[in-house]
């Protein structure tokens, strides 16, 4: 059953009270998985690869101006640039509640697989309950298996590499067909956007740790 766009802003909301706001200075979960993620921040740094022109038909739901942009984002941090992009106001809010706000507006450089709204929007409403039930557990998880830590790479270098280690530790499979990237069977609809510690790319569906 899909979640209604009613039920999904819901969710936001929820998601938003339980969370931290993105400017906050209060720490992250201790979790190993944010453990990590930090740990790899300072020890596998390495510059963005690569051609990075946007592509992918969600570009044009980026705001053209201001903060939510791509010259604006690429002005902030990952979690901070998210926030401004009205695409991601649901994996925001997830980021939140997981208290993984301060890892990814952290140092990087990351690269990102960035579930949109209507990503979200596929999961049925006993999952979304199983997962607010518990956010650094398996919300914390899944939210993981979408970053990859120490790299900022492009969608060509990442078809070339074939599969990446998340910050969940588990690989991450990229390849391409036609024009289209595909991440886990979820398609980039948007994608080699810049921030300013991390490469994001919006997909159609949320990705699940194997």
């Amino acid at each position: 059953m899909k979640i209604t766009s009613v039920r999904l802003l819901g969710l936001a909301a929820t998601l938003t009270f339980a969370g931290v706001a993105c400017g906050s200075s209060s720490s992250t979960s201790s979790t190993p998985a944010t453990t990590a993620a930090a740990t790899a921040t300072t020890t596998a740094m390495a510059a963005p690869s690569g051609s990075m022109a946007t592509f992918g038909s969600a570009c044009a739901d980026v705001p053209a101006t201001g903060a939510g942009s791509f010259d604006g984002m690429s002005k902030d941090p990952a979690a901070t640039a998210a926030s401004n992009n009205p695409v991601l106001s649901t994996l925001v809010a997830a980021v939140k509640a997981a208290g993984l706000v301060d890892t990814l507006n952290g140092p990087g450089p990351f690269t990102i697989f960035a579930p949109s709204n209507d990503a979200f929007g596929k999961i049925d409403k006993a999952t979304i309950d199983k997962l607010l039930a518990d956010p650094t557990g398996d919300l914390t998880k899944i939210l993981t298996y979408h970053v990859i830590a120490g790299q900022q790479l492009d969608a060509d270098a990442l078809v070339k590499a074939g599969s990446e280690k998340t910050v969940n530790g588990a690989d991450v499979t990229i390849t391409k067909s036609g024009s289209d990237y595909m991440v886990d069977g979820a398609k980039v609809i948007c994608g080699n956007i810049q921030t300013a510690n991390a490469t994001v790319f919006i997909i159609d569906s949320v990705l699940q740790p194997k």
